[in-house]
This record gives structure tokens, sequence and C-alpha cells, in this order.
């Protein structure tokens, strides 16, 4: 089977990349509004990106009309965010914060997902979560830059909160008891509790 992306549409080629490069970590992105008003949502559309200065990129598309989500508004406007990584025990609470809610209308409230106060920034972390890495914007990129459809957040990992419970004996994450889910295509996902071991070669 060969696949002319050319000919594909938007839909088409979204679904074909979102089933093929699996699994995806998933950002569970916290941020405040300029009013104050707490925002949760879920980005598939993730990765680390350097470890000088420790940076993370988050790809955030537009919704169906064109406009911005209110995480891009938000972290534009504010400058700070904080990305949790989702476990198994928490991927329900994740989804339901997927809902495509009225601006000014916070998902840690209307989902009952309990929140902690951050060390650095002033967007609250999810409770319960496994790692919580409080951010400071870096750049925003439109892209494609002549015409965009989704922006590129870049950001800057300012502590990191790890949940004492996923390290070993040694003091380093278990991916065990870590227990993360990642995305797959359409509605499906999976957990990180499915491991094996390669040497890297010399």
């Amino acid at each position: 089977m060969q696949l002319d992306f050319s000919r594909l549409s938007a839909l088409e080629a979204y679904r074909w990349l979102a089933s093929t490069v699996t699994p995806r970590p998933i950002a569970w992105v916290s941020s405040l509004s300029r009013e104050g008003v707490s925002n949760l949502a879920p980005f598939s559309f993730f990765q680390v990106i350097s470890d000088d200065p420790p940076s993370l990129m988050i790809n955030v598309g537009s919704r169906d009309d064109g406009s911005l989500k209110d995480t891009l508004r938000n972290v534009q406007d504010t400058g700070e965010l904080v990305i949790q990584l989702v476990s198994f025990a928490q991927a329900e609470a994740m989804n339901a914060s997927a809902a495509h809610l009225p601006h000014g209308i916070s998902e840690f409230s209307h989902c009952g997902i309990a929140s902690l106060s951050s060390a650095l920034v002033r967007p609250p972390r999810v409770a319960g979560a496994p790692v919580a890495f409080e951010c400071r914007l870096l750049e925003v990129q439109p892209f494609p830059r002549a015409t965009p459809n989704c922006h590129l957040i870049f950001v800057e990992v300012l502590l990191a909160h790890i949940d004492d419970a996923v390290l070993n004996e040694q003091g380093r994450i278990d991916p065990q008891r870590l227990d993360l889910v990642g995305r797959l295509g359409g509605s499906q996902y999976c957990r990180t509790r499915d491991q094996f071991s390669l040497q890297r070669p010399a």
C-alpha cells in the first residue's frame, strides 16, 4: 500500500499520521486565563526537544472555526503552564477534560479534577499526577507560517514534581510504577507497562 499525501484531505492525513506515529505521550496542560480561570486540556502532538535548556514542545491545533483554543490563548497571555503526564489511573479524567467547554469554564471544576498549587508558576497542577512540569513559555510559532492551522508552543521546564510512588529503590523512575498512557489512532490508547530492554551497541 502507498499513500500519496498530496491527494489526501487534511482529515485523512491526520488519521493516517495519528494511527501510525504511535504511541504518543500526552501533555495534560493546565493554564490560567488573564482573568484567573484555570484550564486543563490534553494534547498528544507533544515531545521533549532539548535537555539544555530542558525544553518541551506542544502542537495545539486551531478549532474547526479557526479560533484559538483556550490553552494557547492562556499561555500567550501569561507565559506560564504546567504539563502533566497521564497515568492509567487518570485516563478517564484526562479524557473528560478534552470536552469543548465554553470559554471561562474550568475543566478542573467541571470534571471534578482536584488541583494543587504550583511552586514557581501560577497555573495549578493536577493532584495525583505522577509527573508535573512547571514551565515558562519560550516561543509560539504558527505553523505552517503562510497559512497556519496550528501553533507550536516551545516551553522551558523550570521544576518537576515527581510522585515518590513511581521511583525505584535507587530513586529513579520505575516504568512499571509510572504506568503512563499513550495515544494511538482513533479512540485507542496504550499503557507503558508492556516493556522490553535492548542494550545500545558500543
